[in-house]
């Protein structure tokens, strides 16, 4: 998925809801105003009689349980805890899971934790919406010990169990015990209840400073201001918070062996959605919105072989490819046209791969596809050259528009020289490559996006980072500046690289890039799925 500039747009933490259990009234008929919200709720006549209460309560046989095994990511979310613990000594850091989030009235999201709290836990998936991990101040040394507040598993005698659409067993299945999720994450755990005496203890004036990743649950943070507005005022606390989730960032940069394992997982399962996808091009192309199907194919694909797709897929066919975002995927699939799939599966852990293939729907590349592809291939092979331990990051955005400007000036495209266009008053060749070559991946499909800039796009490159290499040339069907031959053709193509310690690896590299290359690989794939 294309960086926004080439700047690395860092964006601001977004607030989601507070997603607490809802619990209707039993007149919800004819509720008075104050009850509006709850009216949602009407469709349901839950049973609530004593005799009810009682008979659901007993008959159940006993829950087999598992032997709890310590999770694989745990010893590397300890040593993560422990660099970040260095950070803030003698400082109590508050990292929420983040809360459910409304979809339509009283339906949610499926849920996803917040990276930051997936990447100090080792929790993926869907696990366990409203936890929130605390790093205690623990003795005079200035380290910390750590704490999972979580809900855990209600009794069947509760009203929970049966009467909670959101969190009730008989609703979502049973949710995990302390103990369980104790062994899984190595983390000593605490019920939620305990939580907000937990945040308070010791904070005021002269006392524990806190700090909350800002933007992940505005009801963890509204308790820690609370419990801090005699120690910090509003500025102060803002500032304090926005460092925490800087340095969070930046923590992730550099990716273990835990994460580059998962990355090459990622983009094992990625490949195998592309080669799914041109299996069923053909069927795309009798289909009324055939980039769905594309989409469908891919999307299905991750959610059997993974948690879900890491963002929203670009399947852009004919001109649609010049959008960068294009994610309507409404849009026909023609013989002859490329179409443009940048797309990418999350695993179970949650990292995710981030790939782009620009495809002939037809399995072969016209004379001037062709031409423009190979641009951008050179552009990129161009960026992976300077993807070295020692350079600047922004040296692989600069490497590739070296070959962008000497393309299009080659093509008689420029108002000047390639020269020229590459000086900072210049820039006429961004008018076909607005965006940047590269960003991190990981966790997130823009992965560290809060780090510093001189930690990120004027950052040094260092072994085991994982970014993209993601050039790119798009002649918008109505671009009166080029010839018509180009019009209406987008081209991207885009690998995740890791640093090693002389160079770098294409994680992606098993899916071909080489025009010659992609057609032979399309030749059987096309066959298989007339």
């Amino acid at each position: 998925m294309v960086a926004m500039t080439d700047e690395t747009t860092q964006p601001q933490p977004t607030a989601t809801s507070e997603g607490g259990p809802r619990r209707p009234p039993a007149e919800a008929v004819g509720a008075p105003a104050e009850d509006v919200a709850a009216r949602g709720a009407q469709r349901s006549q839950r049973p609530d009689s004593t005799a009810f209460r009682a008979f659901i309560a007993q008959g159940w046989a006993d829950r087999p349980r598992a032997t709890p095994a310590t999770g694989p990511a745990a010893p590397y979310a300890a040593a993560r805890r422990e660099r970040i613990s260095a950070r803030f000594p003698g400082e109590r850091l508050v990292i929420p899971a983040g809360p459910l989030k409304t979809r339509s009235n009283d339906t949610d999201y499926r849920f996803r934790p917040h990276s930051a709290f997936a990447h100090l836990t080792g929790l993926g998936t869907d696990q366990e919406p409203d936890a929130v991990l605390v790093l205690h101040p623990d003795g005079p040394d200035g380290g910390h010990h750590a704490v999972l507040y979580f809900r855990p598993a209600a009794g069947r005698d509760t009203e929970e169990f049966f009467a909670d659409a959101r969190y009730g067993e008989f609703w979502v299945g049973p949710r995990p015990t302390l103990e369980d999720l104790a062994v899984l994450t190595g983390i000593e755990t605490a019920p939620l209840a305990e939580l907000l005496d937990a945040l308070a203890k010791d904070v005021g004036p002269g006392g524990v400073r806190v700090r909350v990743v800002p933007g992940a649950d505005d009801g963890v943070t509204a308790a820690v201001d609370a419990a801090r507005a005699e120690a910090m005022d509003e500025e102060e606390a803002a500032a304090a918070d926005a460092e925490l989730l800087e340095a969070l960032a930046e923590l992730r940069l550099v990716k273990d062996e835990y994460e580059v394992a998962q990355m090459r997982e990622a983009v094992a399962a990625t490949i195998a959605g592309f080669e799914e996808v041109v299996r069923n091009l053909r069927r795309a192309t009798r289909h009324r919105r055939g980039e769905r199907v594309i989409e469908a194919t891919f999307d299905g694909h991750a959610r059997e072989e993974g948690n879900a797709v890491g963002y929203e897929t670009i399947a852009a066919a004919g001109d649609h490819a010049t959008t960068l975002h294009w994610i309507t995927n409404d849009g026909v699939v023609r013989e002859g046209d490329l179409v443009l799939l940048d797309a990418g599966v999350e695993v179970d852990s949650l990292y995710t791969a981030d790939v782009t293939r620009t495809l002939p729907v037809s399995g072969r590349f016209t004379e001037v596809q062709r031409r423009v592809y190979q641009a951008v291939l050179d552009a990129a092979d161009a960026a992976f050259a300077a993807a070295r331990p020692g350079a600047r990051f922004r040296d692989v955005h600069a490497a590739a528009m070296e070959v962008i400007a000497a393309r299009l000036e080659e093509w008689g495209l420029l108002p000047c020289t390639a020269a020229e266009s590459l000086a900072p008053e210049g820039q006429y060749h961004r008018r076909w490559m607005v965006h940047g070559t590269s960003h991190h991946l990981g966790l997130d499909v823009h992965d560290c996006a809060h780090a510093r800039r001189e930690m990120y796009v004027d950052g040094v490159i260092e072994p085991g980072m994982v970014f993209t290499v993601e050039p790119g040339l798009y002649f918008k069907s109505d671009d009166l500046t080029v010839p018509e031959e180009y019009r209406g053709i987008g081209v991207r193509i885009e690998d995740d690289v890791l640093i090693t310690a002389d160079g770098n690896e294409n994680l992606t590299a098993a899916l071909p890039r080489r025009p010659d290359d992609v057609e032979a690989w399309m030749a059987p794939l096309l066959g298989e799925g007339g």
